[in-house]
């Protein structure tokens, strides 16, 4: 296989059946990466996509196509129904505050796609900071539970619609079922997204409010940027995959659209890892 090259994402999601028709999704930490490609997805199948981040345009270093184009903008260019808030994903009021202004805007609340995440360093247990810690927490777990209340919240008080009131996709990682050095804080997270994600799938069975996470592999975002442009680096990461070529942020997309819609109406507590076979080893 050619190790010379990163395949980058589309900027749309590969053409499906419009599932998602009249349904309203929020995607946190929409502008960039992953987050990019499921509002993208979302709104390719049918859903108004109320989007939120820190900022607006996508992180510089991405491998976005239109990278100078807007997420929820490019949704409005391919005839979507989309909009903006700034939101801080560790800050309560805000995630009420979007899941408000997504029930105002577009009538409902389907969707949740609790996104928002980040990777701070690789560094042993002796020499990961504190405050490295307390960040990757902070954000990639309370920001996922401030998410789910805000989502549960809004949803409950709706009529059910097909066979749930609402649907909960959790962003996590593959590194939340796997062991790694040097990935103490990180892994951590996301297995505490992997946990909380059966929890609030058996609390919340009986509202018919599905819960379900995605569990990305190894992915060209701008948060990885430096793995990618780095060779030796690129080529572990292409031997660890069974997968003769990596995937994109289009496959997380296309995975959250299949979690969110009516054809999985019946799963929930569902860890679904898209990544090229690594975790099957």
């Amino acid at each position: 296989m050619s190790r010379s090259a990163t395949p980058s994402t589309s900027g749309a999601a590969t053409p499906q059946a419009r599932r998602l028709e009249d349904r309203v999704a929020v995607v946190t930490g929409s502008s960039s990466g992953h987050g990019r490609a499921i509002a993208l997805a979302l709104a390719a199948a049918g859903a108004a996509v109320m989007c939120c981040d820190l900022r607006k345009s996508p992180l510089p270093g991405g491998f976005e196509a239109e990278i100078e184009v807007d997420t929820d903008d490019l949704i409005r260019r391919n005839h979507g129904r989309a909009d903006f808030e700034t939101a801080d994903v560790t800050v309560a009021q805000d995630m009420h505050t979007v899941a408000q202004r997504a029930v105002k805007a577009f009538g409902r609340l389907d969707v949740w796609v609790n996104n928002a995440g980040i990777f701070v360093v690789n560094a042993s247990v002796v020499d990961e900071t504190e405050e490295a810690w307390d960040r990757t927490m902070g954000i990639n777990v309370k920001g996922t539970w401030l998410g789910c209340k805000a989502a549960v919240a809004a949803m409950r008080e709706q009529e059910v619609r097909g066979r749930a009131r609402g649907r909960i996709v959790n962003i996590g990682s593959i590194a939340g079922e796997i062991g790694q050095a040097d990935l103490g804080a990180y892994s951590a997270s996301k297995g505490a997204v992997h946990n909380l994600t059966r929890a609030l799938a058996i609390e919340c069975a009986p509202l018919r409010i599905n819960v379900n996470a995605v569990a990305p592999g190894y992915f060209a975002t701008a948060m990885n940027r430096g793995f990618f442009d780095d060779p030796e680096a690129l080529a572990g990461i292409h031997d660890l995959h069974p997968w003769p070529e990596l995937g994109t942020p289009d496959d997380i997309g296309a995975a959250v659209a299949f979690l969110a819609s009516d054809d999985a109406g019946w799963i929930t507590g569902a860890i679904l890892p898209v990544d090229g076979g690594v975790t099957a080893k």
